[in-house]
């Protein structure tokens, strides 16, 4: 198996919250704003941060509606999203695996 290498971890993703966010979204295929907000105990401002910088890589779209006269944030992983949490993955596992 190949040698780990720091630089294959994906900073983007690293984050504590990013890959909370990440490691969420490749099952739920989306949550809104409160959903990870509660479930990743994090701040709105702080949440928000990290959401647009996933945003901004291209690993997720973020989708805003209006119902019933409230604001509706939902994240959703893209196609590059998933492709780079499984590179992301793989890394990891170079690190975990024994002589990695």
């Amino acid at each position: 198996m190949a040698r780990f290498d720091i630089d294959d971890l994906d900073e983007i993703i690293h984050g504590r919250l990013r890959l909370g966010i990440m490691a969420y979204l490749i099952d739920a295929e989306a949550a809104d704003f409160t959903e990870l907000k509660t479930l990743l105990n994090a701040t709105q401002g702080n949440l928000s941060i990290h959401l647009r910088k996933l945003e901004d890589a291209g690993y997720i779209a973020i989708e805003k509606r209006i119902i019933d006269r409230k604001s509706l944030t939902r994240a959703r992983l893209t196609d590059a999203g998933r492709q780079a949490f499984a590179v992301y993955l793989q890394a990891l596992s170079k690190l975990l695996a024994p002589g990695g």
